[in-house]
């Protein structure tokens, strides 16, 4: 049985999960410039799912695309809540994005 409160999914639990939220929510642990690529944050998501192509929030700032979702050097259509990835900016630069920023989905802000 799924039930829908608030933006919360409740469903079946996925390894160390206990529901699955539409909110995103990770904390950027280190930050990488791959020339010809794009800014890569690199962190563990705390909360939520996000796909490839769906807007983020840096820390309440504009929304930005992420173009590209990467976990030990495989690529992935989506990321989940207890997934440890690199999410890939095209269009950002090292100025705008540093460790400890939080990355929302766009909608969501900070509490």
């Amino acid at each position: 049985m799924t039930v829908d409160l608030a933006g919360l999914t409740l469903g079946p639990a996925r390894a160390g999960t206990q529901y699955r939220c539409r909110m995103f929510r990770m904390t950027v642990q280190d930050v990488f410039f791959i020339r010809g690529r794009g800014l890569v944050a690199t962190g563990r998501v705390e909360y939520g799912q996000l796909r490839v192509g769906d807007q983020v929030r840096i820390n309440d700032g504009p929304g930005v695309r992420v173009d590209a979702i990467e976990a030990f050097r495989k690529k992935l259509d989506t990321a989940t809540a207890g997934d440890n990835v690199g999410l890939l900016f095209k269009k950002l630069t090292n100025r705008e994005l540093a460790a400890g920023d939080v990355i929302t989905s766009a909608g969501v802000f900070l509490a």
